[in-house]
């Protein structure tokens, strides 16, 4: 027996096969009956709304839970969630229909897309292939693009991005990194906004009519000792004959290059049973796998995409102008003409409100996509803020920043506003570290954190702040106030905020 209720879905799993839920006939989610539940009362597992539904569940609606292979349906009913009286409507930011992609993600799907709706990405695959051919590696369609072609003819109806890879004449990866950035170059002279994923793989942003952004990715790959690596995931032994010469294969009515013998590579990144459908695969690499693709080439920017995703449908639209408590203090202390560096900038609303009172600002962050908006208002308006892409994972980066900072002119205030509670032990030693630099000729480090107590934001962990104000004094700091914030410092956010504030008052001793 099936049921639904505010908190998920129960059912009785006799065997692990993969369901898709639908909302009023059309598929949003899909999940595996016994991998991605819980025990609930015995028989019975449960389910829990993913995070990115439960906004939106707040009506009625005719939803099915049925298995995605066979079609048998185990539950098809009208439903109440929550208090509302309207049908549920599932869409995404830019407010066309979604469901939830192979990475949980909330978006436009392939199967919610007309004909015409995916003519744009269909372009877009024609110019790069071609392009790519031209700067002479051989391009193919790859991962669920592939798929979908081979076993479809079309888009996999629950996938949101199309893929393209190529296998390097190169052998090592250094050679494989400075190929990649040679070909995105080229694709952003061709007019492509683009971003970059690691060393050996970045995104090509297409626009659909509607103004759903979709990404086209471009994998690099290359071969060692009869071994294929590919990015995202795959390193298998393999032939280099099953890949090339390239063949032909057809999706959505056109003609792409795909691998001479595609079931093979497909194999590799789907494993054997890559024939049978599955909405919710979730891809498994080895630790020995994950180790060398994130050595040679992701090396820092681990959970990058996570950050750009959760910027990638707001980057046109500017943040809220109401500042926070860290911004409205720092602005207390230096007033106008001063200088701010605002580490973890975010979407740039801080930034934004301190350069409009005439406080000149460099802002920083690890996925710039946020600061778009930003960036481009202020560029309009002849306002002094630069923003800049910033890795705290990256020493080298870290230390090209800190120098530049440390040779302008005057003293500064550093901003880091939830920052060391967003990072790992080595990002909070790069961040105290660049604050040093930027701070040699004066100034102080304004740092808010979550210190533990309530439920912060995701991708927060509890940084406790005797041993934050133990590192800073470590690195040469002299910490001026270090209190837990009482109030409602973060508008009403329910939960601990540690707030520090640290001089430099001579250089710091080199650290190692």
């Amino acid at each position: 027996m099936t049921s639904v209720d505010n908190a998920g879905i129960r059912l009785v799993a006799v065997a692990d096969r993969p369901l898709d839920v639908l909302f009023d006939g059309r598929r949003v989610w899909s999940f595996w009956s016994r991998r991605d539940t819980g025990h609930d009362r015995l028989p019975r597992r449960l389910v829990a709304w993913p995070a990115p539904l439960v906004g939106a569940l707040n009506g009625h609606t005719r939803l099915c839970v049925r298995e995605h292979v066979s079609g048998r349906v185990l539950l098809d009913q009208e439903v109440q969630l929550g208090t509302g009286g309207d049908r549920i409507r599932i869409v995404g930011r830019s407010g066309a229909l979604a469901g939830l992609d192979k990475s949980g993600r909330l978006t436009a799907t392939f199967e919610s897309r007309t004909d015409d709706d995916v003519v744009p990405l269909l372009d877009a695959i024609d110019t790069v292939l071609s392009l790519l051919n031209d700067l002479g590696v051989k391009p193919f369609i790859a991962y669920g693009t592939l798929l979908g072609a081979v076993r479809e003819g079309r888009f996999l109806g629950h996938d949101s991005d199309a893929d393209l890879a190529y296998v390097s004449a190169a052998s090592a990866p250094v050679d494989v990194v400075a190929e990649s950035f040679r070909l995105q170059r080229a694709v952003v002279r061709r007019g492509f906004a683009t971003f970059r994923y690691s060393g050996a793989a970045f995104r090509i942003d297409v626009e659909e009519g509607d103004g759903v952004l979709r990404g086209l990715d471009v994998f690099a790959g290359f071969m060692n000792e009869r071994r294929l690596y590919l990015m995202g995931e795959v390193a298998a032994d393999f032939d280099p004959a099953w890949i090339y010469p390239r063949t032909m294969s057809t999706l959505e009515g056109r003609s792409f290059p795909v691998p001479a013998l595609p079931e093979r590579l497909l194999a590799s990144m789907y494993g054997p049973s890559w024939r049978v459908p599955d909405p919710a695969f979730k891809f498994h690499a080895s630790p020995r796998t994950k180790r060398q693709l994130d050595g040679w080439f992701r090396g820092t920017s681990a959970h990058q995409a996570a950050w750009q995703r959760t910027y990638s449908g707001l980057r046109k639209t500017m943040p809220a102008r109401r500042p926070s408590g860290l911004a409205r203090r720092i602005w207390r202390d230096i007033g106008a003409g001063g200088t701010v560096v605002d580490v973890g900038a975010g979407r740039g609303g801080d930034a934004f409100w301190l350069v409009r009172r005439g406080v000149r600002v460099t802002a920083y962050d690890f996925a710039p996509a946020g600061m778009q908006a930003v960036a481009g208002a202020a560029q309009e308006r002849a306002l002094p803020l630069e923003a800049r892409y910033l890795n705290l994972g990256d020493r080298r980066g870290t230390l090209v920043e800190g120098a530049a900072l440390a040779h302008q002119a005057g003293p500064r205030a550093v901003l880091a506003r939830h920052v060391a509670d967003a990072t790992n032990d080595f990002g909070r030693e790069s961040l105290i570290r660049l604050a040093s630099m930027a701070l040699r000729q004066g100034g102080r480090l304004y740092l808010d954190v979550w210190t533990g107590q309530g439920t912060a934001p995701t991708k927060l962990s509890p940084v406790p702040l005797d041993a934050l104000t133990d590192l800073l004094r470590a690195h040469g700091a002299t910490v001026l106030e270090a209190e837990e914030l009482s109030g409602n410092p973060n508008f009403r956010r329910d939960y601990s905020v540690g707030r520090v504030v640290a001089e430099w008052t001579s250089t710091p001793d080199a650290q190692g």
